[in-house]
């Protein structure tokens, strides 16, 4: 590591309407480590970091690079001091190839493209650097672990010499989670500098040089990873100790009720890229979690549209209560006692340019209307939100600020909060805790479980496979739109299922 920042960042504020997400904020930002950014949902990371890349400009602050002042006024200014970006969702086009995509990213793109010579410097790069892709491959035929390796190549070849990793663990199995820490290894070897953003504990603990953590807008502190734990870490995100996650119960025997889910020989049609489903077949039982595993775009997305009466079932039948439900309208499921807390809370659930208790009483409006629908009871609707949010261990930004402000993770927090307002019978959750902080996380994950205790059964869709494992009764397998393996958590391991979720390895299993 050098001995002096690459990066400094000096007295950096940043507020939106009715929020202060970075409060003279002080960062150093050295070649050679990794640097792992820290902190609960709405601590101000994702903001510093989106500075720092143009997205956003300071209110007041200041960045230097190699001690000499910049200005970032874009993301074309960042890239011209080479900062570059890996975002959760890749920016690409999948009906190019890899080499392709990289060299519409390049500064200076040629009127003539060299395609040998592209592929090449392609090649060179991703063999030192373990970031091995066919560059003739199109995207579309790529994992997200692969995809992953395109966005690095692509700010590498462009002459990035800082990275910032949003998240970028998210969809990764096991094993690709290890080969992208390997990738870290040998970039630091060379000097790069790299910032890694997440919510995960142990990979913090397992691949940071240093780690910075952010507190409701300030740095509560920098530690050496070598010198950190989870005990530290959690102290300084929340100024105490957090209560430990829920675990999954032993197992009980089937009181005999009937299932409230029954999927027999469901297949879709799917246009695009996306893969349909292919004869599934799948039960959830009252008092019943059933996880489902897969590596994103295998299925698990078009699995909870049927069920939610989203996407059309071309054979199959589904029933919801004991009642065939292959044809009901999304209304008349939802009106049934099924809540959906959905992977994109902001662009599937939520009206942004709403306030806060707007978009709670746009989830059911026939129940808080008043005066035939001339009127709202706001009262009611302040109610059920705060008695939801008490219940959960939430706190979010006041119900009148716009729900499209706030971070990524308070979303979550009124998302789930909403739907878990009415004590619903059938929870279909995709990625529940994404995105959160690990007391809110803890707090979800309770709630979850205990209502799978009151008698609710749960589809738990998780990227987490350590919260599929504790939480889990029962675990599905997807890939490329199959069912392939179902077992207990007891009878079965992450790197089992790692491999399963990525074609690697394992039988097929169907469902039942």
């Amino acid at each position: 590591m050098s001995p002096i920042p690459l990066l400094t960042l000096r007295g950096i504020t940043k507020s939106f309407p009715g929020v202060l997400a970075n409060n003279h904020v002080d960062l150093d930002i050295y070649g050679g480590e990794v640097h792992a950014l820290l902190g609960e949902n709405g601590a101000g990371k994702s903001t510093l970091m989106k500075i720092l890349y143009g997205f956003y400009r300071p209110d007041s602050g200041e960045v230097r690079l190699n001690d000499q002042p910049i200005h970032i006024q874009s993301p074309h200014d960042a890239r011209q001091f080479r900062i570059g970006m890996v975002f959760q969702d890749f920016i690409q086009v999948p009906a190019l190839t890899v080499a392709e995509n990289i060299t519409l990213f390049l500064p200076t793109l040629p009127f003539v493209l060299d395609h040998v010579s592209i592929i090449k410097r392609i090649e060179e790069v991703s063999g030192r650097y373990g970031l091995k892709v066919n560059p003739h491959a199109y995207v579309w035929q790529l994992s997200v672990g692969e995809r992953q390796k395109v966005e690095v190549l692509k700010l590498l070849l462009a002459d990035a010499r800082v990275l910032i990793f949003d998240e970028p663990t998210r969809s990764l199995a096991p094993h690709e989670i290890e080969g992208l820490f390997q990738v870290f290894a040998n970039l630091k070897r060379d000097g790069y500098a790299l910032v890694f953003i997440t919510h995960k504990m142990k990979e913090v603990l397992a691949c940071a040089d240093r780690i910075t953590v952010l507190r409701h807008g300030k740095v509560a502190g920098t530690l050496k990873g070598s010198e950190a734990n989870e005990r530290s870490l959690i102290a300084l995100m929340f100024g105490r100790q957090i209560e430990e996650s829920p675990g999954r119960p032993s197992e009980k025997q089937s009181d005999g009720r009937k299932p409230l889910l029954e999927l027999k020989g469901i297949t879709t049609q799917t246009e695009g890229m996306a893969w349909g489903l292919k004869d599934i077949h799948l039960t959830i039982k009252p008092g019943e979690i059933v996880g489902v595993a897969g590596v994103s775009g295998n299925g698990q997305k078009e699995l909870g549209d049927v069920v939610l009466g989203l996407e059309k079932c071309a054979a199959g039948v589904k029933y919801l209560h004991g009642e065939e439900a292959t044809a009901w309208s999304v209304a008349r499921i939802r009106a049934s006692g099924v809540a959906f807390i959905p992977e994109d809370p902001l662009g599937m659930a939520a009206f942004p340019w709403l306030s806060v208790q707007e978009n709670m009483a746009m989830a059911n409006p026939r129940m808080y209307s008043k005066q035939g629908g001339l009127s709202m009871d706001w009262q009611a609707v302040r109610s059920d939100l705060q008695a939801s949010l008490e219940r959960l261990g939430f706190n979010i930004p006041p119900y009148y600020v716009p729900l499209g402000i706030l971070s990524g993770g308070n979303i979550q927090r009124m998302i789930l909060a909403r739907e878990m307002a009415h004590h619903p019978k059938l929870i279909i959750a995709f990625y529940p805790t994404r995105g959160l902080d690990v007391q809110s996380a803890n707090s979800a994950r309770k709630v979850l479980t205990s209502s799978r205790d009151q008698g609710a059964g749960i589809l738990l869709i998780s990227e987490d496979l350590g919260e599929l494992f504790s939480l889990s009764d029962r675990l599905v397998v997807m890939f490329q739109g199959r069912i392939v393996g179902t077992s207990t958590p007891q009878q079965v391991s992450i790197n089992e299922v790692g491999y399963l979720m990525t074609g690697s390895k394992g039988e097929t299993k169907q469902s039942e």
